[in-house]
């Protein structure tokens, strides 16, 4: 395989903070001009998000505040995926335990993707499911805010009033749109159902 124009060297990575959330590293790298230095490079967990559209064309998602960024907004369900499980089975686990709501039925990987690749590596996996059942009260006490079904036909204004929190739920919900409307994999159904 050839190198392409423009690729990096790196020649090692030493860890100086490490727990469950964040590690942050010092990666010893060659830029493409030859200059070799430390650069700091921050490595956060794989985050697995669950997208559950209904269908009266709502998402659901849960209404929040974030205080690292001050913010309330809304997003979709998820959260850090455990060692030894599969980022599926984290987003369907997740979305009962913030919502009481189940989702049913196989998910459809919608999308992955990395959100801040200059520096930061943090994965993230969708999934997408099309039903979910109601099996009570959210039971994750940190993950607290206000459950709601949101028609997707907001998802523009909310995204333009900076209601919408996360590079998961930005994407998820675009990517979902943008599939569906142009007859991707997200729109399959759709298509079949109107043919």
């Amino acid at each position: 395989m050839t190198e392409e124009r423009g690729a990096w060297k790196t020649y090692g990575e030493r860890l100086i903070y490490d727990n469950r959330w964040v590690k942050l590293g010092l990666a010893d790298v060659e830029a493409p001009n030859g200059e070799r230095w430390e650069y700091h490079v921050v490595h956060l967990g794989r985050i697995a998000i669950a997208l559950i559209v209904d269908d009266q064309d709502r998402a659901l998602m849960l209404w929040r505040y974030r205080f690292a960024t001050d913010q309330w907004g809304y997003e979709l369900l998820g959260g850090l995926v455990d060692d030894g499980e599969e980022a599926a089975v984290t987003a369907a686990r997740e979305a009962a335990e913030e919502s009481g709501w189940q989702p049913v039925g196989e998910p459809e990987h919608l999308i992955s993707f990395e959100p801040l690749p200059g520096q930061t590596t943090a994965p993230m996996d969708i999934y997408l499911w099309r039903n979910a059942e109601h099996i009570g009260e959210p039971t994750d006490t940190e993950e607290q805010g206000r459950v709601e079904w949101v028609p997707l036909s907001r998802v523009q204004e909310l995204a333009q009033r900076k209601e919408l929190l996360g590079a998961g739920t930005l994407v998820a919900l675009l990517y979902y749109l943008a599939s569906r409307n142009a007859g991707g994999a997200a729109g399959q159904d759709e298509a079949t159902e109107s043919a």
